[in-house]
């Protein structure tokens, strides 16, 4: 024997040594250490810091095989990624993490998660009844409506599984809830090579923008087969709520906004401009009084005015262009950077450092927020191509082109005219309840309700008190207006 190699990327000891072209046969002792008698130039006679056959280790043949097979299996389960706690090395297609309760529809190429709960199939099913609203039980008023139910930012349809029972049998209608693109179990798709076109559209719509979802939404009413609903959405599902009511607004009976995260408008500035108009209407009125006792000087004054006034609107138009120019070289390099590896790194990152931890921050009550919580909103980290989808949906929203051509939502909020719920709570640390107190006031004739001890989601931490409140609204704004389940059609 020639040498002995003990394994493939571990040391190999040649019996062939730097010795004059000197060999040494060596024996092999199951168990001991290997001696190389004939090494010289200072080494030792025994090599116990770098040489000690395993019991499975072999000279030769298929057992070294086998070895190193058991090596490299140790090594790719030291290597195996985390993100949240999930293993990223055995992910899977969303359908596969579906529940038994999970349904999927395409809609525009994308197969979206969602879940249906009706009255009737609850009032059959006697065994869930113990899970059912108190409020809703003890009132024999009904809504007759259907709900659409829609999730904030890293939810997902779990974020409504306490709430969707009792408000199935609050409105003795459907409710059901759906998984936006990116979140949930609702299929990833590649925005850049994904056509997703209706047949009068002019261009591609992406997936993970706003419209896509405001879209998905008014599909939803068409497969309830209602021609109208209550809207719910929250967080940043109170912008898709919105904007679904622009859209569509005769299918909309009313709107529930939970802890919205909607910029409320900043009615100082109305204030400032009326302001503006007074100075103004008053400097004018000086002006014209002056030129009776200055005439000819107030007219060069006038000329100049005008003069100053004309290039101060150049240059501000000027101003205007470089900026938008700035702002679109700018839009264009941020969406470049989320969807390269770079971006998709930063996501995995951010999520496995905050993702846990604001789901526990969501929250007032920290010991509400179990393992099965956390599993619920981390699951979807087990879908293929999440953190890419993420990466698309963030670009999306950061460079979303198509708000530029609509009026500003702020300026339109006093247009919506339906019934408006707004709940905030007292302990908001993601969404601040000030913000909801003037969005109420934005919106006219809207009404809030505060819950106490509360955090970010009060439909998962305070079941009873958000059915509570939520029927306290329906019942006020349509009271016992049968004719509204006749509008609702039949609903399959």
């Amino acid at each position: 024997m020639s040498g002995i190699v003990f394994h493939q990327q571990q040391l190999v000891f040649l019996s062939h040594h730097y010795n004059d072209g000197k060999c040494c046969s060596v024996p092999r002792i199951k168990g001991q250490r290997v001696s190389f008698p004939n090494l010289q130039h200072g080494y030792a006679a025994s090599c116990p810091k770098f040489v000690k056959l395993s019991p499975h280790a072999t000279v030769s043949g298929s057992g070294g095989a086998q070895y190193s097979e058991q090596w490299l299996d140790a090594r790719t389960k030291q290597k195996r990624e985390k993100i949240a706690g999930i293993d990223q090395d055995e992910l899977l297609d969303p359908s596969l993490l579906a529940d038994p309760d999970s349904c999927f529809c395409e809609f525009r190429g994308v197969q979206i998660h969602h879940k249906v709960y009706d009255a009737e199939s609850q009032a059959n099913n006697s065994s869930q009844s113990h899970t059912l609203s108190q409020v809703a039980r003890n009132n024999s008023w009904k809504l007759g409506l259907p709900m659409i139910l829609l999730h904030g930012f890293g939810a997902s349809v779990y974020s409504w599984s306490r709430a969707m029972k009792p408000l199935a049998e609050l409105t003795g209608s459907k409710v059901l809830a759906f998984d936006r693109p990116a979140f949930g179990l609702t299929s990833r798709v590649d925005a850049s090579t994904h056509l997703s076109t209706g047949t009068n559209d002019a261009k591609p719509l992406n997936p993970y923008s706003l419209s896509f979802s405001v879209l998905a939404t008014l599909y939803f009413v068409d497969f309830l087969a209602a021609e109208k609903i209550v809207l719910v959405g929250h967080s940043a599902g109170s912008l898709v709520a919105i904007d679904s009511y622009f859209e569509a607004p005769e299918c909309i009976a009313a709107l529930i906004l939970i802890a919205p995260a909607i910029l409320a408008p900043r009615a100082v500035q109305k204030l400032a401009g009326q302001d503006k108009v007074g100075r103004e209407n008053q400097t004018e009125g000086d002006i014209s009084n002056s030129n009776m006792l200055a005439k000819p000087f107030i007219k060069i004054f006038e000329i100049l005015f005008k003069f100053i006034t004309g290039i101060t609107q150049a240059i501000v138009q000027m101003a205007k262009g470089m900026t938008d120019m700035l702002n679109s070289i700018y839009k264009k390099a941020l969406t470049a950077i989320l969807r390269s590896a770079f971006g998709v790194m930063l996501i995995r990152m951010i999520i496995d450092k905050f993702g846990r931890a604001a789901v526990r921050i969501a929250w007032h009550d920290p010991n509400q927020v179990t393992e099965h919580v956390l599993n619920g909103y981390t699951k979807p980290l087990r879908a293929k191509g999440w953190d890419k989808a993420l990466a698309e949906f963030t670009a999306a929203t950061l460079t979303n082109s198509e708000s530029e051509s609509k009026p500003s939502m702020s300026k339109r909020l006093n247009e919506i005219s339906c019934p408006v719920l707004i709940i905030t709570v007292d302990n908001d640390k993601i969404v601040p309840s000030w913000n909801a107190k003037g969005l109420s006031q934005a919106i006219s004739g809207s009404c809030l309700e505060v819950i106490k001890n509360c955090g970010h989601l009060p439909h998962e931490e305070k079941v009873e008190e958000f059915v509570s409140i939520v029927y306290k609204f329906l019942h006020g704004a349509f009271g016992d207006q049968k004719e509204l389940s006749m509008q609702a059609g039949a609903v399959v």
